[in-house]
């Protein structure tokens, strides 16, 4: 569950303060926040991309061959879906940029 989450467990990037700063953090020895030289955006700006190429450079989600198939004398044709010779589409730019899933924020609109 949570696969729309961050994958980094003990690590609050979106901190206001290094190291906490708040008065249940100081005392225990497993805050959520690490200490950071820099803050971290909330925004999103690319992404893992969800679809494939194929042999002839096209690209789609999914990809099927049609074959045919010969029941009790009869031709038919039926769509099998291809899962060799493909290559991943890789790195998507976001454009406009996503707010990050995990940044605490309330979209509130008029």
């Amino acid at each position: 569950m949570g696969a729309s989450g961050s994958k980094a467990r003990g690590l609050w990037p979106f901190a206001s303060t290094p190291g906490g700063g708040g008065p249940e953090a100081a005392g225990s020895e497993q805050s959520l926040v690490r200490s950071r030289a820099r803050a971290v955006p909330p925004f999103v700006f690319t992404r893992r991309g969800s679809m494939f190429y194929d042999e002839d450079g096209d690209l789609a989600h999914e990809f099927y061959e049609e074959t045919i198939v010969t029941k009790n004398g009869q031709k038919g044709a039926k769509l099998r879906r291809v899962h060799k010779n493909l290559i991943p589409q890789g790195i998507v730019k976001l454009d406009p940029p996503r707010i990050h899933v995990d940044f605490p924020v309330i979209l509130y609109e008029v």
